[in-house]
Formats: C-alpha cells, sequence, structure tokens
C-alpha cells in the first residue's frame, strides 16, 4: 500500500512538471508547497508505522527477557536432584540421581531397579515397600497416612523404618538417602488385580 501511494504520487509530480511546473525538492525528501499536501499524509502515515513498529519491538523484546528468565528458572527447578542408594537382597547398592518431587517407586522403575509397586503407587498394595537405613533420615520423612499404615502391615519383613516406595517423595534434606530392598514382597489380589509380569 505504502508502495503504491509513492508510486502514485511519482505519477502526479512528474505530470505537473511535464506541465511545465517547478518542483524544488527539499532535504526532507517531498516538493515544495505546491506538492506538500500530496505527500504529508503518506508521510504522516510513515511515522504512525515507525512508531508502531517501535511499540512492537519492544512488547516483543520485553517479552522475550521475561519468558527467558522464565524458562531459566524452570530449568534451575528441573535440574535439581539428591542423590538416592538403593541395597538390594543380595547388599548390592546401587546410587542414583532422583530428581526433586518424584516417588522413590518411580525413581527405581526410571532406573532399572526391582522394587515391584503392583498397584502402580495407588496405595493399594505393600510390593514397593522399602526400609530406610538411617534413623535420621527416616524422621525427615512426612508421617504416613492410615492408608499406608494399612498397607505397611501386610508387607514381608516389616521394621521400625519401613515405608512405601511410592510414599517417599524426594526432597533436598533426604539427599543421601539408603533404603534396603527386603528379600520378598506380599501381594495380595485387591478387587481383582492382576499384576503385569515384570
Amino acid at each position: 500500500m505504502f508502495a503504491s501511494q509513492v508510486s502514485r504520487i511519482g505519477v502526479m509530480i512528474l505530470k505537473q512538471l511535464s506541465r511545465g511546473k517547478s518542483a524544488s525538492i527539499t532535504r526532507a525528501g517531498y516538493t515544495s508547497n505546491s506538492y506538500r499536501h500530496y505527500l504529508q499524509p503518506l508521510f504522516d502515515q510513515q511515522s504512525e508505522i515507525n512508531l508502531l513498529r517501535g511499540t512492537i519491538f519492544e512488547k516483543h523484546r520485553l517479552f522475550s527477557t521475561s519468558s527467558a528468565s522464565h524458562s531459566s528458572n524452570e530449568g534451575i527447578e528441573q535440574k535439581e536432584k539428591i542423590s538416592v542408594t538403593f541395597v538390594d537382597k543380595d547388599g548390592e547398592e546401587k546410587h542414583i540421581k532422583v530428581p526433586t518431587g518424584m516417588s522413590m517407586l518411580e525413581a527405581a522403575h526410571e532406573n532399572d531397579i526391582e522394587l515391584e509397586g503392583a498397584c502402580e503407587g495407588s496405595l493399594a498394595c505393600s510390593t514397593c515397600h522399602v526400609i530406610v537405613m538411617d534413623v535420621d533420615y527416616y524422621s525427615k520423612l512426612e508421617d504416613p497416612t492410615d492408608e499406608e499404615n494399612d498397607m505397611l502391615d501386610l508387607a514381608f519383613g516389616l521394621t521400625e523404618t519401613s515405608r512405601l516406595g511410592c510414599q517417599v517423595i524426594a526432597k533436598p534434606e533426604l539427599d543421601g538417602i539408603r533404603l534396603a530392598i527386603p528379600a520378598a514382597t506380599r501381594n495380595f489380589a485387591v478387587d481383582g488385580y492382576v499384576p503385569k509380569p515384570h
């Protein structure tokens, strides 16, 4: 649209020049008073376009900066991990890094550690039973719910520091926790649940 207006005005100027009228070009890029009324709306429109471009650029710059800082904060949160050691029934240890907010059952599955979890963390079995090996770490855990205690009553090899892996959630104060996996599990069918082979 801008280009078409420029070419129309150019044609009008050429017609005026061919009729013998003189047009002195000023430094501002438009003709003297005789053609100012043709060109002034065009320059007004161009000024508005430049102003609009500046506003859009400024908004884009502010939006980009804020979104970049937000994503960098998310990256920091996602990178925060704690060290966890699983000790299997043979005494072999596996050290892993677990993101904060993840359950020990999920962490075990992601790292090919044999922690069954037949009910998939729905508090309907005791097969993700783990034993917290240090009482200090056990005391940092939130108290078990009644549902967890009911399932723990069915667990094989229950101890004073037993918990269900699906209920132990990684948090910074648990960095360095050691969890023993019992030698066996008890899996009672719950509402006809059929466990998947591992």
